[in-house]
């Protein structure tokens, strides 16, 4: 996968910070995402989002993109926000598979889904209506 950021058609997003369910993994396993099959290790995140979609975040990675609301304690199972991110999205015309995750498992996306870009090599994809109720368009890019 060539990279958003030399990709005209690409746009600059924030996530709202939308309260999402979170639970810590205690052993290690697979979430059955709406885009595919995702394996995580224990210590790992598992994420629940406002259509009950789930996915996972490594646990280092999660730690520095979201931050505790309400009355969760950080590092404990409850509901967490994004921190403030710019990102990389793009629509998609065409059904493509990405790889994600520490054992970099294949997630598939349809056209009018969205590509996301989170850094270099780290990517996702999130279906349309998913994407329209959580993310804001900052401009192109």
């Amino acid at each position: 996968m060539n990279s958003l950021e030399n990709d005209p058609a690409a746009l600059k997003v924030i996530k709202r910070a939308i309260p999402v369910i979170v639970e810590f993994a205690k052993v290690a396993g697979a979430v059955n995402s709406i885009e595919g099959n995702v394996r995580y290790h224990a210590g790992d995140a598992i994420l629940t989002g406002i259509e009950n979609e789930q996915w996972t975040i490594q646990r280092d990675k999660f730690e520095l993109g979201y931050q505790a609301v309400s009355a969760t304690l950080f590092g404990e199972t409850g509901f967490y926000a994004k921190k403030r991110c710019i990102v990389l999205a793009k629509q998609l015309n065409e059904s493509i598979s990405v790889f994600v995750g520490a054992q970099q498992d294949p997630i598939y996306g349809v056209a009018g889904d969205w590509l996301l870009q989170y850094g270099i090599g780290d990517v996702g994809i999130i279906q349309d209506e998913i994407f329209k109720k959580t993310y804001d368009v900052i401009n192109k890019y």
